[in-house]
């Protein structure tokens, strides 16, 4: 486990990060395509342990190019940010794409648990399944960085979901 050049303290690192994801309500998803073009989306997501749930189209850029290539970045922020930065923001390394039929269910309650909490709705199966225009996509983190204010780079944290 990595340490804490500031404080020396690994836990606090995963604290810090667990915070920041709690508290984000966009993830901003850095999706290629198979020639390697990038491409950057906000999506608004609820969050499992190390599992990003969000819907989305298909057919849009974002949701084709994982249909093309699974390896995604991704990073969560605070807002607002003033001009002058010093944002907390957690980076992550993440494998994802669209939810296999089997487990709709258990990503559709994680969806929809954020989703009522937040006041945005309910999530209920036939928005994201059948002739609905949306869909239920995920990604699992591999990797998790944390930016800290405090400091200039940003660091591996190894949390313990």
């Amino acid at each position: 486990m990595l340490s804490d050049p500031v404080t020396g303290d690994e836990q606090g690192d995963a604290e810090f990060a667990r915070e920041v994801l709690d508290a984000g309500q966009y993830l901003v998803l850095a999706t290629a395509d198979a020639h390697g073009s990038p491409w950057p989306t906000p999506v608004w997501f609820a969050r499992e342990g190390r599992e990003f749930v969000w819907v989305s189209r298909l057919g849009t850029r974002h949701s084709d190019n994982l249909a093309e290539r699974t390896e995604v970045g991704l990073v969560v922020f605070e807002t607002p940010v003033p001009a002058t930065g010093r944002t907390r923001a957690v980076y992550a390394e993440a494998t994802a794409g669209l939810v296999a039929d089997e487990e709709t269910d258990r990503c559709l309650a994680i969806f929809d648990r954020r989703a009522r909490a937040a006041g945005v709705g309910v999530w209920t199966k036939d928005r994201v399944t059948g002739d609905a225009g949306l869909r239920l996509f995920h990604a699992l983190a591999d990797h998790v960085y944390v930016l800290h204010p405090e400091r200039d780079q940003r660091r591996e944290v190894m949390i313990n979901w």
